[in-house]
């Protein structure tokens, strides 16, 4: 089953790095100089996908294009899978949602992943929504007996907190968006490629912070969310499903899953994680801090699916720009921004 509907899909990058590739400075020694290197690539992660919405194995990393704000396209630097990169991975049970059926066996589906879909340096974290967000005491946990603990102890947290005051306990519940910030935000800290999975029916029922928030705020900390949502819970909804857009454009991807097959489908996710592209290119020179829209095409692949994540920047230092002792960048190598506006997070 293919997803509710696809969204154009413009990637958010904030700010840009430092455009000088090296600059030399004189030391103490009058006749030696000390050589300062700064980054200058910007790698952003980009699920690639058929009509069929598979992983594309092979694609020629010459035919990757990138453009910001809608100006030229510029041919990436590189483009190579994702592979077994580093993951730090957030998996949230929805427990407040209409039919919490599908967490029924979320313990020894996501046990599962590991060792075959999980690597050793992998590292994951299981959080469980009901009226609040509970988070386990020992985070960021790595072997499939830990990891089904993890799972019964925050499902078991749960369940003694029904057994309370559910009216007074529940007076200022968290929901699904505000949830999803409060993820991110922990997310935003780890080393790793940054994803959540997130078994929900994608419906928030009362958070502060809106759907376009938390999509804004998923793309500046390079957090993709992949959805896994009951197929009866897509059929039920007949207006748009805000939640489809914010896993789009984050540069995840909605999944239907049903209960049966989650763990097949929570597999299947990590592999699409893994089959993601990161794609390299150099920032434009700017010295100013902004909100920038990110394209990336495939000419080889021209109906692909391509969504890429987001990313948070550091500006240009003018006192380096300015110093006759840099040697500055090939500008021809660098995208131009255009003139297109991003979607406003407010």
């Amino acid at each position: 089953m293919r997803m509710l509907r696809t969204v154009a899909v413009r990637a958010c990058i904030w700010g840009l790095l430092s455009a000088c590739s090296v600059a030399a400075q004189t030391s103490g020694n009058a006749n030696s100089l000390t050589l300062h290197v700064y980054t200058n690539l910007v790698q952003i992660p980009t699920l690639v996908l058929g009509k069929d919405l598979k992983p594309i194995p092979r694609i020629d990393e010459r035919s990757v294009f990138v453009s910001l704000d809608g100006g030229r396209k510029l041919r990436a630097t590189h483009a190579r899978l994702e592979g077994d990169d580093p993951i730090s991975l957030a998996i949230l049970m929805d427990l407040s949602q209409s039919d919490p059926g599908i967490i029924s066996g979320a313990g020894q589906a996501i046990a599962s992943l590991a060792p075959l879909s999980l690597y050793a340096n992998d590292e994951v974290s299981i959080y469980a929504l009901d009226c609040h967000l509970i988070r386990p005491k020992d985070q960021w946990i790595k072997d499939a007996g830990t990891l089904r603990q993890q799972v019964d102890a925050v499902l078991q947290q749960s369940q003694s907190r029904d057994q309370r005051d559910t009216k007074r306990r529940c007076q200022n519940p968290m929901n699904l968006w505000d949830s999803l910030a409060t993820i991110i935000q922990t997310l935003s800290k780890r080393p790793g490629r940054r994803v959540i999975l997130a078994m929900t029916d994608g419906v928030d029922r009362g958070s502060r912070n809106s759907w376009n928030a938390v999509r804004f705020f998923a793309q500046v900390k390079s957090v993709a969310i992949f959805g896994l949502v009951q197929p009866a819970d897509l059929r039920n909804r007949r207006d748009e499903v805000p939640f489809n857009d914010v896993c789009q454009m984050s540069g995840g991807i909605l999944l239907p899953t049903a209960a049966k097959d989650l763990e097949k489908r929570l597999a299947w996710a990590v592999t699409l994680i893994r089959a993601r592209y990161i794609v390299e290119f150099p920032p434009p020179v700017s010295t100013v801090a902004g909100h920038y829209s990110l394209d990336i095409t495939v000419s080889e692949r021209p109906k692909a699916f391509i969504r890429p994540t987001g990313m948070e920047l550091p500006t240009d230092d003018p006192a380096i720009l300015n110093d006759p002792t840099t040697v500055p960048s090939d500008s021809s190598r660098k995208p131009e921004l255009g003139n297109r506006k991003i979607l406003s997070p407010y």
